[in-house]
């Protein structure tokens, strides 16, 4: 019997089922939740509570039960106060060492970062909690330019370094705040301690999956997902499909459902993005001509059992939600229906009432379209 590696990915990234019933729960297992869209981000872990709301995760991050920052990849994510401190430690100097670049782009040197550093340690010090903008005019009051890309690098830096991450929003706007305010300090791994702990925790909540798809998500190298795998292997099986070697935990899966499910997955959702190879959910878009790692798959999609079966967006409205479902196959009025029903879940999170809209895209759009 080949592996069942849509349903494992199901089950262990919680979407099939879960028993999670904050925010914090989700991130903490997942270990880091990409979040530079933070409207779709807080829907990704919504999908993975018994019981949410879009308040109740904006209530979480204000409350620092959650934080974003960059790590991992030069991009945004949602962790714990707990992990925080060992994953930026683990994965923060190759992102700064990829940023290099930027920085001699930008005019950037080492005194420069450093000097920026002491004007955010005195303007955010005694949980001052300023928005990019507010720290920009700081930066310009002592003769540091910064603004657009310039100032985003600045800030990323001072993430990667562990001094700043996020604070509660002001209004719709993001705040910063001094890494050592808002997260009490915690014992510090070693290095390899946090490898293995980050190896452990990516194969328990993404396997089946390879040291591929681990170096693409943690953005570390093969020599660290070879030597993390031999340091918890023992807490996992592997299996290999066509060349490839999964490594995952060995969990009895729940009894599959008998009638479709459909989930409506926000961007940058981790049933996907956490993967190199994505074809495993791709079988569906491969028949109507659309490659795994066609860079739409990054946008909103629909999951039908497991497989994209489209994509989707939502316009908001003050009392309710339109969502608008395009898609890239012939659906059972079952699979429809199985839409309709993630639709009635995602008006329920955003608590306004859904209307439902489905389209089937021609085989020419099929090929192009970014879904």
């Amino acid at each position: 019997m080949s592996l069942d590696i849509v349903n494992y990915r199901l089950h262990n990234q919680r979407l099939s089922t879960t028993t999670f019933k904050t925010p914090k729960e989700v991130v903490h297992w997942l270990g880091a939740v990409q979040a530079q869209d933070y409207s779709g981000a807080k829907w990704a872990l919504g999908l993975r509570l018994k019981d949410s709301n879009d308040s109740s995760l904006d209530q979480a991050f204000a409350n620092g039960s959650i934080l974003r920052t960059h790590l991992l990849r030069p991009t945004w994510h949602f962790v714990t106060p707990e992990d925080i401190r060992w994953l930026i430690m683990l994965t923060g100097p190759r992102v700064q060492a990829g940023n290099t670049f930027m920085y001699r782009k930008t005019e950037m040197d080492k005194a420069l970062i450093h000097k920026s550093y002491r004007v955010l340690e005195k303007s955010l010090r005694g949980n001052q909690y300023l928005t990019r903008n507010e720290l920009g005019s700081a930066f310009e009051k002592v003769g540091i330019q910064a603004e657009g890309p310039r100032l985003g690098y600045f800030m990323m830096s001072a993430e990667l370094d562990g001094l700043i991450c996020s604070g509660p929003r002001k209004g719709k706007q993001f705040t910063y705040a001094l890494l050592e305010e808002r997260v009490p300090k915690v014992q510090t791994m070693k290095r390899d301690e946090a490898l293995a702990e980050l190896v452990k925790r990516y194969f328990t909540t993404r396997g089946p999956a390879t040291l591929q798809d681990f170096t693409w998500w943690s953005g570390l190298t093969m020599t660290d997902a070879k030597n993390g795998i031999e340091m918890v292997k023992s807490e996992f099986i592997n299996e290999t499909v066509d060349g490839q070697t999964y490594w995952f935990k060995d969990v009895k899966l729940p009894a599959k459902s008998k009638s479709p499910v459909a989930y409506l997955l926000p961007n940058y959702d981790e049933y996907f993005i956490g993967f190199k190879d994505r074809s495993a959910i791709g079988k569906v878009a491969k028949q109507a001509g659309i490659k795994s790692d066609d860079p739409a798959l990054i946008a909103h999609i629909i999951i039908l059992d497991g497989q994209v079966v489209g994509g989707w967006r939502r316009i908001l409205n003050k009392d309710k939600v339109a969502i608008e479902a395009s898609l890239i196959t012939k659906l059972k009025k079952t699979e429809e229906q199985a839409i309709r029903n993630a639709a009635e879940r995602l008006g329920k999170f955003l608590e306004l009432l859904v209307e439902f809209i489905a389209q089937e895209s021609d085989h020419e759009q099929r090929k192009t379209r970014s879904f």
